[in-house]
């Protein structure tokens, strides 16, 4: 049993039946990019910058960002090298399988549950803040209890019924997932083109009004544990780690890239170092504006550009980027988790129903259903503090499997051809290790017991299913 949970499969091992219908290869390097960025740009800018500078960081969230971009550039690295070496979908799933064993790969499939489901479903909630502010500037005001959560972060009743406009967007996002990759990919090309130009356009407007006097103290001095100096810069890094997280759902379109072993680390570092770059204009513009205390809203960027009667005008322009920067990173997550549940079913650890792939459109789409509706529920019942750190953790800890995923297989199968190589891997690799524990360790002990919880409940489905019915299961009993 020992031996099984521990074996691993040959990172260039095809998985699935050969006269399978394959999913259809039309990504290039800035599809990849784009994808990238629909992923990374939204729920940073318009949503988490503010609430971390306001009770973490302060002016100071610019180091913030310069720190979870230092974390996310020694895992990109490590994404990067496996990506091009092991070009197909799956992500840290497929990874940790070559290196790690059956066992480890199953856990961090299901923390890649947690990184796409749950994030796309708290960014889904975002878009509705920045909806409803669109529409009060029409004078239209939908019902309380049709636009907020029925539960509470304690998980009472609120009396609410549901997140409708949350719900809504995913579910049609759903609908364009289903109808293919191109038109998905096509969509979110455009989303990228135009929320970019927006951002770009807020940084240039809004610079003239910056105040520097707004960013005095630069550091806030400490007034409790994670509340500012260094030890809320630290935080407030934890916190907007959760917007890189991004980068990783280029890997897991490997399958429909026209050139991986090239085009993935192209896609990837690309991606990250643009989105940086606009993170921290967006925040020095942001904390410029207004003292860094008032930005704690659910609209922010609306929050700061207010302030300025000179801005009016760019109200309106910050809450169309929000909400099309907020759909395009939904948009990504959707795509992704399908071609994760795609993956692990081939290799036999979920049932053979999440293999089929549509005859038209060549999209996993039943996959794709369960995933909209799945978000959607979410989106529709739940509060955003209730899972937001769960959705980090899993992430963080799958980041960290592939970044010693990378050192495993340079020691174990050095003569592996690697397209991307990482000079000074020794190093890239533990940093990033070593990044991921250190934004881990910042987490709270509720926190932890709500991810013994989860993995609990993975494991069982393991054990039930996945165990019993795995390709290297079939092969020791020679089926």
């Amino acid at each position: 049993m020992l031996n099984r949970l521990l074996a691993t499969r040959h990172p260039h091992a095809v998985t699935g039946d050969a006269n399978q219908l394959q999913l259809h290869r039309t990504l290039g390097p800035w599809g990849l990019t784009a994808l990238g960025i629909g992923a990374v740009i939204g729920g940073g800018i318009f949503v988490i910058t503010g609430q971390a500078a306001a009770d973490h960081a302060g002016p100071a969230i610019m180091l913030s960002f310069v720190l979870a971009a230092i974390c996310c550039t020694f895992c990109a690295l490590a994404y990067a090298e496996f990506a091009a070496m092991v070009p197909v979908s799956g992500s840290a799933y497929t990874y940790t399988y070559a290196t790690l064993g059956e066992l480890a790969a199953w856990f961090i499939g299901w923390m890649l549950v947690l990184e796409y489901g749950v994030s796309a479903s708290a960014v889904a909630v975002s878009w509705t803040g920045y909806f409803l502010s669109l529409l009060d500037n029409f004078g239209i005001h939908l019902p309380a209890a049709l636009v907020s959560a029925p539960l509470d972060a304690t998980l009472k009743p609120t009396g609410a019924i549901a997140n409708l406009p949350a719900a809504g967007i995913v579910l049609a996002l759903t609908w364009l997932c289903y109808v293919g990759i191109r038109k998905s990919s096509a969509m979110n090309m455009a989303m990228v083109v135009l929320k970019t130009g927006l951002i770009l356009l807020v940084i240039a407007a809004g610079w003239k009004y910056v105040d520097p006097a707004n960013w005095h103290p630069f550091i806030p001095a400490n007034e409790a544990p994670g509340r500012f100096g260094w030890d809320g810069v630290l935080r407030g890094a934890a916190m907007v780690f959760f917007a890189y997280i991004g980068f990783e759902a280029v890997s897991v379109a490997a399958q429909e890239s026209n050139k991986p072993q090239r085009d993935l680390p192209v896609g990837m570092l690309l991606s990250l170092a643009i989105c940086t770059v606009l993170y921290i204009a967006m925040a020095a513009v942001m904390t410029g504006l207004v003292p860094y205390t008032l930005l704690g809203t659910d609209e922010p960027v609306v929050t700061a550009v207010a302030a300025h009667p000179e801005l009016g005008w760019l109200r309106i322009v910050v809450e169309i980027g929000a909400l099309i920067g907020l759909s395009s990173v939904v948009l990504v997550m959707i795509i992704g988790q399908p071609r994760i549940f795609m993956i692990m079913a081939r290799d036999g650890l979920l049932p053979p129903v999440f293999t089929r792939i549509h005859p038209e459109y060549r999209t996993p789409h039943i996959n794709t259903v369960i995933t909209g509706i799945g978000i959607a529920v979410l989106a529709a019942v739940f509060p955003l503090d209730v899972l937001g750190e769960l959705t980090s953790m899993g992430t963080l800890i799958a980041f960290a499997a592939v970044c010693a995923g990378v050192l495993i297989l340079r020691r174990t199968q050095p003569d592996l051809p690697r397209p991307f190589r990482i000079r000074g891997v020794w190093f890239v690799c533990l940093a990033g290790i070593f990044s991921c524990l250190a934004l881990l360790s910042t987490m709270t002990a509720h926190n932890w017991f709500l991810m013994v919880v989860w993995t609990g409940f993975g494991f069982l489905v393991y054990f039930l299913y996945g165990y019993r019915h795995s390709l290297l299961a079939r092969a020791g009993r020679g089926g």
